[in-house]
């Protein structure tokens, strides 16, 4: 019997799927975050439930050879980056090694359909979007990122997965907000009356350098904004958007609804390859895009696309992969139930000169049998959906269309390997899997996956 309050001395031998280590006491499992596998490890047991328990590591007593020191000083308390304690190498083997069970777990399929993780060589800057929570704890204005499984800010004035500049800009905030007495939105992570400022979000193009700026507050007035746009602009040429959004509901949404371009463009620019996209407030755009070329052409390649062939892209977002796609599809009929992210597809294709994709605003699995119903039958589908995976309505939509090949790209494991049994039994064979490390330093891991149907084609591994 596991007790609550006692010390064990246990050994690790896997890591969960948040990246904690688990041991075994009797067979019983325990979870021990920054414990790694194959270490000796003293623990306290914090928390017991009926099937397993969370254990406090005290003292590793035998060091793993693959245990590095954490370069970021805020490491043990921020809950952004839990695997910087891991060498580059164990985090790639730990995310192939969680892909694999999950295929095997979860989706009842053969593990040997798993390639090994393509990585990064340069894994830490990588990412172009920030959002940092603003709020008053302990009567002190903290800006920087929430602590891990909760929603206490942690004060941070750096972070090594975010480029540079955005740590100069929320400098620049930060003095503004005490100079001239701005109040954050939240007082001890709760909203309260005379608060203003939720978040400070910023994207950054990395191939054009533009930076976008947003201030995420409760209401249409901000004190003093002039003096901030004027010092923002004085430290920094790059930026050429400052946006306000609004967001007054006690939600745990980062951003609201509206948009209002205080200074500057309502856009700012990047490019994913060749193609360049508008990047606005709200738009869905890839954090690392080193690693979203990687991903897309990945993508393109098992499309295996000859010219001839109609594409259809669920949740398609701003039409990044659409985009793509269209270079050697006849067409592209790209869905996504967002608005403002489908009139940022349609101006993507416009300024790229692409005249073979076509976007619609809806639900995939409601737009997708219409499209059917009018006579347009898809040789190759392709589908991205958020973490919580595909809507079932639409892998059922999927199945009725009876496309040649189904490409997922997926950011969570568990309901990718769900969402393939599913289409498995609608009679598909899943080809092939290989995880995109979008992600180093943290649990998460991208995967793109080829599905073809079952005695229709056969895929040649390049």
């Amino acid at each position: 019997m596991v007790e609550k309050d006692k010390e064990y001395i246990l050994n690790i031998e896997g890591l969960g799927y948040e990246g904690e280590g688990i041991a075994k006491i009797d067979g019983y499992p325990v979870f021990i975050s920054g414990a790694l596998i194959g270490e000796k490890v003293k623990v306290n047991i914090i928390k017991v439930k009926k099937n397993f328990a969370y254990g406090k590591l005290i003292e590793i007593l035998e060091e793993s050879p693959e245990r590095r020191e954490p370069k970021c000083s805020s490491y043990n308390m921020c809950g952004g980056c839990t695997l910087q304690h891991l060498s580059y190498a164990g985090q790639l083997d730990y995310k192939f090694s969680r892909v694999k069970d999950c295929i095997r777990k979860i989706g009842g399929l053969d593990e040997s359909i798993v390639n090994y993780p393509i990585g990064m060589d340069s894994v830490y800057r990588y990412r172009n979007k920030v959002q940092f929570p603003v709020g008053l704890v302990n009567g002190k204005l903290s800006i920087g990122f929430f602590s891990e499984k909760s929603h206490e800010i942690i004060d941070m004035d750096t972070c090594l997965l975010q480029d540079e500049e955005s740590e100069r800009i929320v400098s620049i905030i930060r003095n503004w907000m005490n100079e001239y007495s701005i109040m954050p939105a939240k007082k001890d992570g709760k909203l309260f009356k005379n608060g203003l400022v939720r978040h400070i979000v910023i994207r950054k193009a990395f191939k054009t350098d533009e930076v976008m700026v947003i201030l995420v507050t409760t209401n249409k007035k901000i004190p003093y904004v002039n003096e901030l746009i004027d010092s923002l602009n004085s430290n920094n040429n790059s930026i050429k958007s400052i946006v306000q959004n609004i967001n007054d509901k006690d939600t745990n949404l980062v951003m609201g609804e509206k948009c209002i371009t205080l200074w500057g463009s309502d856009y700012i620019c990047d490019y994913i390859g060749e193609y360049k996209f508008n990047i606005s407030p709200l738009s869905f755009f890839q954090v690392n895009p080193v690693q979203t070329e990687v991903l897309y052409n990945k993508a393109l390649e098992y499309a295996d696309l000859n010219g001839d062939e109609i594409v259809f892209d669920a949740y398609c977002g701003t039409g990044t992969i659409s985009l793509f796609l269209s270079q050697k599809a006849k067409k592209v009929y790209g869905v996504e139930i967002i608005p403002q992210a489908i009139d940022n597809a349609k101006v993507n294709a416009e300024i790229n000169n692409i005249n073979n994709a076509e976007f619609f605003v809806g639900k995939s699995e409601e737009i997708i049998p219409k499209l059917i119903d009018d006579g347009i039958i898809p040789d190759v589908i392709v589908v991205d959906p958020p973490r919580k995976g595909c809507d079932s309505k639409l892998l059922d939509a999927l199945g009725k269309a009876k496309p040649k090949k189904i490409v997922y790209v997926s950011c969570d494991p568990s309901t990718l390997a769900r969402d393939l049994k599913y289409l498995e039994e609608q009679g598909y064979k899943t080809v092939e899997v290989q995880p995109v490390d979008m992600f180093p330093m943290t649990k998460h891991v991208e995967c793109v996956v080829l599905m073809s149907r079952v005695e229709k084609w056969e895929y040649t591994k390049h």
